[in-house]
């Protein structure tokens, strides 16, 4: 039956693949604005030749790993997002403490949340095992997020490769630089734009919290004591704060975990914009997008929200491979880690 199932996704990759690349291709030509110079380092096909099959190998991995965990697919997502947004696409943020490294997994964002990390560690071992010495971690957790949301029923991309690991770790650069629950919109606009992400990046890649989880204590503030007025956040949708209320109770230790999306919490779809729509984003940094409803924000919403999801899913393909370009190691620059979680000797 697992056999069955993980065949059956890679032959519906091939296919969606192949049905979607023009569209995929004349919206990347609209929407790509990260960087040239950075984008065209990398190339989709560049490991066709040092390592065939790696493509299916890490699709297979993380549809074991989904079998297993249904919420691992968001993980990866946001363990890719993390990556990026300190100092660039290195597998920075997979690294352990160590003499020599400080680690971004003890950074506030990470802390205690950061997951899929195993994952990781398998996909790397199965690959030395064929191709030793010449994937990077990087783009292994790159491959691997574009295959969690194909296989959570998302769209299916071209992962532009070629991305070399990091020798160090920034856990002040994640700190200060990754969008946190709390975040005013100026601010989440300022962090994208600081990284050469514009507000479609924004409202796309916010669209990854179609699934996957959060911790009572990144939006309990919402619930009880929205911004100092000791009264719940006023944008919330009452019979939605009713169920986080009870989800979440006041005075408890935050951590019990919250479906992002509570129609269907692990499919990519597009039910995150109808979500905003009706007062049902659970993170502050969610319904701030939808809080002006005339805003140019609102409007990229109310378009993602009235099909079938189509649009969305086409630019949150080029998002990922925008965000995916951000400052990535290339050629001599950095190393290929022979162990995601440590820096090579010597």
């Amino acid at each position: 039956m697992v056999e069955s199932f993980i065949n059956s996704s890679i032959h519906s990759r091939k296919m969606s693949s192949s049905s979607s690349c023009i569209n995929i291709v004349l919206v990347t030509v609209a929407l790509l604005t990260v960087s040239g110079s950075h984008a065209d380092r990398l190339s989709s096909s560049f490991y066709d030749e040092s390592c065939p099959g790696l493509t299916d190998l890490v699709l297979t991995a993380v549809a074991q790993a989904q079998l297993s965990d249904p919420r691992m697919p968001a993980s990866i997502v946001r363990l890719h997002f993390h990556d990026c947004f300190v100092d660039g696409c290195d597998g920075s943020v997979l690294l352990d403490d160590s003499e020599m490294i400080v680690s971004e997994k003890g950074a506030t964002p990470n802390k205690n949340s950061a997951r899929g990390f195993d994952v990781i560690d398998d996909i790397k071992s199965q690959v030395e095992s064929v191709c030793p010495g010449v994937v990077s971690c990087a783009d292994i957790l790159a491959l691997a997020a574009e295959a969690s949301v194909f296989l959570s029923g998302g769209p299916s991309w071209d992962v532009p490769l070629g991305r070399r690991d990091g020798t160090t770790a920034n856990k002040d650069g994640a700190n200060k630089n990754l969008p946190t629950p709390l975040d005013t919109l100026d601010v989440l606009q300022s962090k994208f734009s600081a990284v050469g992400l514009d507000d479609i990046d924004l409202v796309a890649l916010s669209g990854a919290h179609t699934f996957g989880r959060a911790q009572c204590k990144t939006f309990s503030s919402r619930l009880y004591n929205y911004s100092g007025t000791l009264s719940p956040d006023p944008s919330l949708d009452p019979s939605y704060l009713a169920l986080l209320e009870e989800n979440c109770p006041q005075g408890e230790i935050g951590t019990t975990l919250n479906n992002l999306d509570p129609t269907t919490p692990d499919a990519f779809d597009n039910n995150y914009y109808y979500n905003l729509q009706n007062g049902q984003g659970l993170l502050q940094t969610d319904q701030e997008l939808y809080a002006d409803t005339s805003s140019p924000l609102a409007s990229i919403i109310d378009r993602y929200a009235s099909d079938d999801g189509s649009l969305f899913f086409e630019h949150f393909a080029v998002s990922m491979i925008n965000m995916g370009s951000i400052s990535p190691l290339t050629g001599s620059d950095g190393e290929v880690r022979f162990d995601c979680r440590k820096i090579n000797a010597g």
